[in-house]
Parts: structure tokens; sequence; C-alpha cells
């Protein structure tokens, strides 16, 4: 069971993969490569971020047009084609080897409008928000599951206020804290949650769902000369969507799954976060009560009702570095977790099996490596390992010791007109392989293009069994403005 955990937790991680390009919005995750010879300081952090509002005054007759300039639109249509006809075979546990047949299909068919907002209206305060909206076309997978009905989603996913002044700064509303060093493969990034239903082309921005919360930023040198402190809390924590009915990864429940029922009880997830730079280097303390993103769920008490979902909370005690040799990038990330349930599959629709109440403390791992071998090329490795803490808890059927490697490879030709990507990734048991592949091509400033290729392999026990042998193929054109 722990496999198929690993399998969508790890898969997740190579939505930047194929996330497209965006124009650049400044947040918390916004990643600043520093010469490790230069003398960076927090003398002003915010003054970069807010310089156009000193310009935008009420007198000023381009208030207007820098209001108008904050948006950015990009309309992208995609296609994605599962292209071999073959046979996968399937080994139910505790049963026999089952055999189902895969035709080569259109998988996904859709239209998506993304659209961000970023304005400084005024010295120290700024807006921030991300939306998107997507019809589904005809051999969409969600077309096809509402009987050839045309479906539409849209969801406003960031929107934030922030107000800097001195060596402060506050920010209310949705928005996404990430804590993690290593990229895409972090132990330390389970604070948003993410949303992950195929195989299709998923803006990192769209792909983790903001919450609301209100962050606190304190850049003075109270805690220490070049240090952060940073703090949140939502009170309305958020939790994974279900998967939608027709995804490949969609399996019908015993029962009816309904939204988590919130109830008078406080519920509240809240963290802090400590930083400081030297030179070439970073390091970062961290702790939060939080909640598992992922419902359990269970079988209702009577038959005809709906299935009863509980969330767990747990608490977490981080810690972070990284360190800059020339062109080479060196990160850590590890978690201690305490109180995590064991069978959470993390798959909306999916029962946990009656052991909802079974709990592991936990020690995780990352590592990474980054090397730019130039200008233009980019690789990354990592390596995430998870061990439980209290092996009593476990059955024999569960790995003492799991996680999943990742290698990376980027190359930015023509200018960075041409963007390649190249991405591989398994588990430490062996179980399981996935291969991802992208070139996107920019042919002015309005229009983009892009192809994506994705190998799935496994054995016929792994958490990808039902997707070994596939070969995906998928197509986007964009028009942004």
């Amino acid at each position: 069971m722990i496999r198929v955990t690993l399998f969508f937790a790890f898969v997740l991680s190579m939505t930047p993969l194929l996330a497209q390009d965006e124009p650049t919005i400044l947040s918390d995750d916004v990643f600043f490569e520093i010469d490790a010879s230069s003398d960076f300081i927090f003398d002003d952090p915010f003054s970069s971020v807010f310089a156009e509002a000193l310009n935008d005054s009420p007198n000023s007759d381009s208030t207007r047009a820098a209001w108008l300039n904050g948006f950015t639109v990009k309309l992208t249509q995609q296609i994605l084609f599962q292209t071999k006809t073959h046979d996968v075979s399937l080994r139910i546990p505790g049963g026999p080897l089952v055999t189902i047949p895969h035709e080569a299909d259109v998988e996904t068919n859709r239209l998506a409008a993304n659209v961000r907002y970023q304005y400084a209206f005024a010295p120290g305060w700024l807006l921030q928000a991300s939306g998107f909206a997507r019809i589904f076309l005809i051999d969409d997978y969600e077309f096809e599951a509402l009987d050839k009905g045309l479906e539409t989603e849209y969801r406003l996913n960031e929107f934030f206020i922030q107000r800097s002044f001195d060596t402060h700064s506050i920010k209310l509303g949705n928005q996404t804290v990430v804590w993690g060093e290593v990229d895409g493969n972090s132990v330390l990034d389970v604070i948003n949650v993410t949303e992950f239903r195929d195989f299709s082309i998923i803006d990192i921005e769209d792909a983790r769902l903001n919450q609301p919360m209100l962050v606190w930023d304190y850049f003075g040198d109270r805690f220490g000369e070049r240090s952060r402190l940073s703090t949140f809390v939502t009170l309305y924590p958020e939790y994974n969507p279900p998967v939608v009915r027709g995804s490949p990864f969609f399996s019908e429940p015993p029962f009816n799954i309904t939204d988590y029922k919130r109830s008078s009880s406080l519920e509240f997830e809240a963290g802090v976060r400590w930083s400081r730079s030297f030179e070439g280097s970073d390091v970062a303390l961290m702790a939060a009560h939080l909640i598992e993103n992922q419902l359990s769920y269970s079988p209702p008490i009577a038959p005809g009702q709906d299935a009863l979902s509980d969330n767990n909370a747990f608490s977490l005690i981080g810690f972070s570095a990284n360190r800059a040799l020339g062109s080479l990038l060196l990160n850590l990330d590890i978690a201690y977790s305490r109180g995590i349930l064991i069978n959470n599959l993390n798959i909306p629709g999916i029962a946990t099996g009656g052991e909802t109440d079974r709990t592991r403390d936990q020690l995780g791992t990352s590592v990474g490596i980054e090397f730019a071998i130039n200008n233009e090329q980019n690789v990354a490795v990592s390596l995430q390992a998870a061990k439980s803490l209290n092996d009593e808890n476990h059955s024999a059927d569960d790995h003492a010791l799991t996680g999943a490697w990742l290698m990376r490879y980027s190359n930015s030709l023509m200018n960075g007109d041409l963007a390649l990507a190249l991405g591989l990734q398994g588990d430490l048991h062996g179980d399981f392989t996935l291969l991802q592949a992208s070139a996107d091509r920019t042919l002015n400033d309005r229009w983009a293009m892009g192809v994506n290729l994705i190998l799935l392999d496994g054995v016929d026990t792994s958490p990808i069994s039902l997707f070994a042998g596939d070969i995906r193929i998928g197509f986007n054109l964009t028009f942004s403005f």
C-alpha cells in the first residue's frame, strides 16, 4: 500500500518539468542565484518589489496603464494521446494476475485560460492573484465521462494583498508556502495541497493549490545578521481534491464520497521558519503543526449513507541548507514528522481499509545536486528517502525505508527560444521508472508551441502497473497577451 502512496507523491514532483514558462512573479518561493563572492544583505528587501509604485501616484498620467499592465493572460490548447495498444498485467494484492487491455486513444483535449495579476498600487502595497478556466472538448476523458456533455472548470487560486514596512512584510489571502531546498523532491514541501489528476501539462502555479493564510516575514537583524523569520497560520486548511470521474487514476469507490464536513472545533495549521544567509550558503530551521493534505475515508455506518471522512494532524520539525561551490549547488532537506497515518494512500476516493488510527513517526531526508554546465545547460540529481521510527506499527508488507530518485537535464537553445528538458524518475526499490521529455519553442512574443513525451514502466506489483508500457505524447499551442 505504501507503494501507491509513493507513486502519487513523487509523480507530483515531476510537474515542474512540464510546467510552461511564465512571466516572473515575485513570491516567497522565488529563487535568486547570487554570486558567492557578493556581499548580499537585506538592507531594503522590498525596494525592487514596489519600486514601480513610487511612480504611480494619483497625479500620474500612467496610473491607468500601470494598472492594466499587471495582467498576463495565456490561452493554451492541449491534446494528449496514449499511443500504444497493448495489454497491461496487474497483480491484485493477495490475488491473481489480471490482464487489462489498453487502446491507443486521445486522453485529454482541452482549452485552458490562465490569468495572472500583480500590481504594486501604492508604496509598500502589492496585490497578486492568479486563476484559470478550462473547457473540456470532445474526446477528453472529462467530456466523455459526462456522456458527451460540455464541461467547464474554473478556480481562483492565488489572491493576496501584501503590506511591507521597515523590515516587516504581512500577506493575507490565498497563497503558497514553500520550505524545501531540493526542487521537486523535498520532504519539507508538505504544506500546500497539490492537484494531480492526469498526465496533462499543468503549470506549477496551478498544481499547487493555495489556501487562505496570514504570513508575516521579518528581515531585520534581531534574530541574527542577514537572517529572516517567517511565520504562517491558517484557520481553514484545504485538502486534496478528489480525482474526477474518467481520470486515468479514478477508481470507483465502494461508497459515496463527499466533501469534508468541517466541524465547529478549531482546525488550524501554523508554522515558523528561521533562515540565515552566509557567503555562498543558507541554512534554515522550521517547525509546524500541520494537517495531512489527504483525508482518510472509512465505510458509512449504514448502507446508503456517505463515507466517513476524517483528517489527521501531525507535527513537523525540519532543517534545510544549501551550499554554492562555483557552478555546483548542494541542497539538503531533513524532516522529522510525528503522527502521520500509516495507510493513508493519498488517493482521493479510496478508503484506507479500517486502519486509519495507526500512525507512525518518520524521519525523511532529501539530498540534491545542481550543476550549471554553462549558461544554457543545467543538470540536477536528487534523492528522497523516508524511514519509519516505530516499525512495530507496520505490517510485514510495508517497507521500512521508502523514497525516490530524480534526474533532470535542461538546455536552452536559440537565444532561449527553444527549451529542452529531460527527466527520469524511479523509486528506491526499483519497482517503477518514469521518463518525461519536453521541447518548447517560442515562435514570437505571442505564440509558443511544445511537445511532450511520457514513458512509464514497472513490475506487475508496482503502483504504476496499470500504466506500464504506456507511451503518451502531448502537444500544446499557446497564445499570450
